[in-house]
């Protein structure tokens, strides 16, 4: 594959990689990105914190949606991208991964060092008490509430689903069963803080690797572009293999505009050939 000996001869020369990765590491795997090649919207734009916490409404809406995609993220299953980073991590050559996906896939591909940079979506938490339960249990809780329902519906990023709005009007949320509060999958929301502690480990992780290398991300939000910048504070040469443009290619020291769940499994082939 052309680009591969030279991201190879990239992660060579250091040896110590941070990873950062997006979504283009799970579209394989059967979950849509939010976004296209040039970083706009493909599809509706995710649900708001802020309208989250203040609509019973906007709750009911997302939990819906969410009752019907999530069976999408439960039955998906590691890409070649995943598997081949958990390897090039057995193999010595990646020291940490920092990821904006909250599939849990690189987990199940077997990668160990993993900064979950936005939560998990196999986790809720309650709003009140903090209490924090599988989702598959959440999940049986909100078929139980609405056996008879059943809408249209099409499938959207990160275990959502598009249905319209009046099909939404009779959903039932179960609060907590501990308090009665509200339950949110254990995720950070648009306009939502990513906690700190996490942030901080990336960013050790960050401070102790050689290099950053951003695999599947356009890096538009900022959650994401801050590890870029960082990087380049830091002199931390950047490679990216992302197929479209990404909000830091001025940054960036060399670029692969090829499918990662292509490029990856070459890359490791190629280094594992290496003397």
């Amino acid at each position: 594959m052309p680009g591969i000996d030279t991201l190879a001869e990239f992660c060579l020369q250091h040896p110590r990689l941070l990873v950062l990765t997006g979504a283009g590491c799970s579209t394989a795997s059967g979950i849509p990105a939010y976004r296209d090649d040039t970083g706009r919207w493909q599809h509706p734009r995710p649900v708001q914190f802020a309208d989250f916490v203040g609509s019973a409404g906007v709750r009911r809406r997302y939990w819906a949606r969410s009752a019907v995609g999530w069976s999408r993220i439960a039955r998906a299953r590691p890409s070649p991208a995943h598997e081949a980073l958990a390897q090039l991590e057995a193999d010595g050559r990646v020291a940490h991964l920092v990821t904006q996906n909250v599939d849990g896939l690189h987990q199940a591909a077997g990668s160990r060092r993993v900064t979950d940079l936005h939560g998990r979506l196999d986790q809720v938490r309650c709003l009140d008490c903090a209490q924090v339960q599988p989702r598959d249990r959440f999940q049986r809780a909100l078929d139980r509430a609405n056996h008879d329902w059943a809408p249209a519906a099409r499938p959207a990023p990160d275990g959502d689903a598009q249905i319209a709005d009046a099909d939404t009007a009779d959903f039932r949320v179960p609060p907590c069963a501990r308090c009665g509060g509200v339950m949110k999958p254990d995720v950070v929301f648009f306009g939502e803080t990513v906690p700190k502690k996490r942030v901080n480990d990336a960013m050790r992780a960050l401070n102790a690797a050689d290099a950053l290398l951003v695999v599947g991300s356009s890096l538009m939000v900022y959650s994401g572009l801050r590890f870029a910048r960082e990087a380049h504070r830091l002199g931390r040469p950047i490679a990216a293999v992302n197929r479209g443009q990404t909000r830091a290619d001025e940054l960036i020291r060399v670029k692969f505009p090829l499918d990662c769940n292509a490029a990856l499994p070459a890359l490791r082939r190629s280094l594992r050939a290496t003397p």
